[in-house]
């Protein structure tokens, strides 16, 4: 039984895998033939790892940014970071937590099958992490980690990951221009808000990607130029800032600090060019492929994946969210560090990548202006909630490390504090949060009958 779950999670947390299984699966059946089947689960495979290698250099070059704004400001704390706090808890709670995720990927398709949702999840590590938290939350509020536990935990998780793509979806149609794919993120509350505040309160027109550029600048509409020379000055400041001595005996094994500080910058604009290569791949493989599983198994059904795949739409967003979430994140440490709270520190590689897509979303719907108050407004989300997240993590609250997307965030401090009025107010919250998604499908699926009729 332990050998099949370690398989399980194994294969589920590696979203190329995943991702290939499902394309090959969508293409054996629309009964292509087997030379095509073999080369669109090959590419799709190789797609997402280069897309996830891309993700991989971005984060690398982010962890000297993270090291050298730390040691410059001299701040102790708590960093929001998934990966960290995940691999504490996998220590404790690990079976459970992957039975919860099994259980967790039948509801999503047993809901994209019924409800009008039709999004299925594909991105394996936030799967384990929302049923990571889960059980956490759930063994927290004292109820154990048996049948009970793994059961309605899936139901939780399986829900929460079928619905909150739908939210983005309006969104999505607008910065792909298509309805092909959808968001499979764990910060996709935060994007779906900083949507709508760009639609309430930017300026469509003025989209971010729009930017006049003279002439004699031109080169500059090159993201990959944009992307080195923006980056080269920030990681310059931020070296100059934190000292030669610290960047180059800690980071730099004794080369120059400039030096280091450019090469890091070029590293993360070579990052972001693999990962618009890995999109490329994967959006001319798994979207066809994908047909398959929309005719057969899941009528209309949509494949919801990972964060990078939209950067390639709006390059200027990506950046503009980053640097205003990461500055909103770091004025929020100074208020706590003057009320005295619980220090979040800002977790770079989460503004960036929540802060990045929060930006795509608010400039798809509100331009330059909805990119900068739609990242705000995630930044705040990001660096607040935190606080409020830490009371429900039973014995993990005392970690130097927590959960740091936004759909951690809210639905973990709901599960908590549904979970610290017992065990009966758990299972009616999480049936009742399963059947409210079953009846808003319901209704909505009514009222576009009555539209279509009335038209």
């Amino acid at each position: 039984m332990k050998s099949l779950l370690n398989l399980f999670v194994s294969i589920a947390t590696q979203p190329a895998i995943l991702v290939a299984l499902i394309a090959m699966l969508g293409l054996i059946l629309q009964k292509k033939k087997t030379t095509e089947i073999v080369q669109g689960t090959i590419k799709t495979f190789a797609g997402f790892l280069v897309l996830i290698g891309g993700a991989g250099i971005l984060s690398s070059s982010l962890m000297p940014f993270a090291t050298m704004f730390k040691f410059a400001l001299n701040v102790q704390g708590v960093v929001p970071s998934n990966e960290a706090v995940v691999a504490l808890a996998l220590v404790k709670y690990g079976t459970t937590t992957a039975l919860i995720m099994l259980v967790g990927m039948i509801v999503n398709i047993i809901l994209a099958r019924v409800t009008r949702f039709k999004y299925i999840f594909l991105t394996g590590q936030a799967m384990l992490y929302v049923s990571c938290l889960t059980a956490v939350i759930l063994v927290s509020a004292n109820l154990g980690t048996g049948f009970q536990t793994i059961l309605l935990g899936g139901l939780f998780e399986g829900t929460l990951l079928t619905v909150t793509p739908a939210l983005c979806q309006p969104f999505m149609r607008k910065i792909t221009g298509n309805d092909a794919v959808s968001m499979g993120h764990t910060g996709n509350i935060g994007y779906a808000a900083s949507g709508l505040i760009g639609k309430l309160f930017g300026n469509s027109e003025q989209n971010t990607e729009d930017l006049n550029v003279p002439k004699s600048l031109s080169f500059l509409r090159d993201s990959t130029v944009s992307i080195t020379l923006l980056m080269s000055i920030v990681y310059i400041c931020l070296a100059i800032v934190a000292g030669p001595s610290f960047v180059e005996t800690k980071l730099s094994s004794g080369s120059n600090f400039i030096v280091y500080a450019i090469v890091q910058a070029g590293t993360f604009a070579a990052g972001f060019v693999v990962v618009l290569q890995g999109v490329r791949m994967i959006l001319g493989e798994i979207v066809p492929a994908f047909q398959g599983i929309a005719k057969k198994l899941v009528p209309n059904s949509k494949p919801a994946l990972d964060v990078p795949i939209i950067f390639p739409y709006a390059p200027n967003a990506v950046l503009i969210g980053f640097f205003v979430s990461f500055i909103v994140g770091t004025i929020s440490m100074f208020i706590m560090i003057g009320m005295k709270t619980t220090v979040i520190i800002p977790g770079v590689v989460g503004h960036f990548f929540c802060g990045a897509a929060a930006g795509i979303y608010g400039n798809a719907t509100g331009g330059r202006r909805g990119a900068i108050l739609g990242s705000a407004f995630n930044g705040l989300l990001i660096s607040w909630l935190p606080l409020f997240i830490l009371p429900v993590l039973g014995n993990l609250k005392l970690a130097a490390s927590t959960f740091a997307d936004t759909d951690y965030l809210i639905p973990g401090i709901i599960l908590g504090k549904v979970g610290s009025y017992g065990q009966l107010a758990v299972i009616v919250g999480i049936i009742g949060f399963t059947l409210a998604v079953l009846i808003s499908s319901a209704v909505l699926n009514s009222r576009s009958k009555s539209e279509i009729t009335e038209n």
